[in-house]
């Protein structure tokens, strides 16, 4: 059964994260980051456009197969057929369909309580799978 951690109160959805992606890049991990169509293309951005030395390395899901399998980090408005040791970051209001077929699953929730009722929502159905979410308040957490 995977990890399943709800980040609450990130300030800004996409900029916390690039900020996640970073460390996680950092830390060799591979994830999948599964967004809407319209935050596809401004997360893309957002990791192209991040301060010198600090670029992630990632692909789009509709990127050429030989980039992909060779990018740590694949963001997508569709999840993967291919879940196995993926780490699942959500920055979405849906419920991934299998979320025990990731490795670990990170929703990323904000302040605005148009995302906190989904998330609310996310929460019960995860328990009702018999996962245990993790709360992680990111107003509470120390800053890196």
């Amino acid at each position: 059964m995977p990890d399943v951690a709800f980040h609450f109160n990130a300030p800004d959805r996409l900029g916390y994260a690039c900020r996640l992606l970073r460390k996680a890049y950092l830390r060799k991990a591979r994830l999948f980051v599964w967004v809407t169509l319209q935050d596809l293309v401004k997360l893309d951005a957002a990791l192209w456009t991040m301060n010198a030395g600090e670029f992630v390395p990632h692909c789009r899901s509709d990127d050429p197969d030989l980039v992909r399998a060779r990018s740590p980090i694949e963001i997508g408005d569709q999840l993967p057929q291919v879940r196995d040791h993926l780490i699942l970051v959500n920055l979405r209001h849906d419920m991934p369909d299998e979320p025990a077929a990731f490795e670990r699953v990170i929703e990323v929730v904000t302040l605005d309580e148009a995302d906190r009722g989904p998330a609310r929502e996310r929460w019960r159905q995860y328990k009702a799978r018999g996962l245990e979410p993790q709360r992680h308040d990111l107003q509470l957490a120390p800053s890196d």
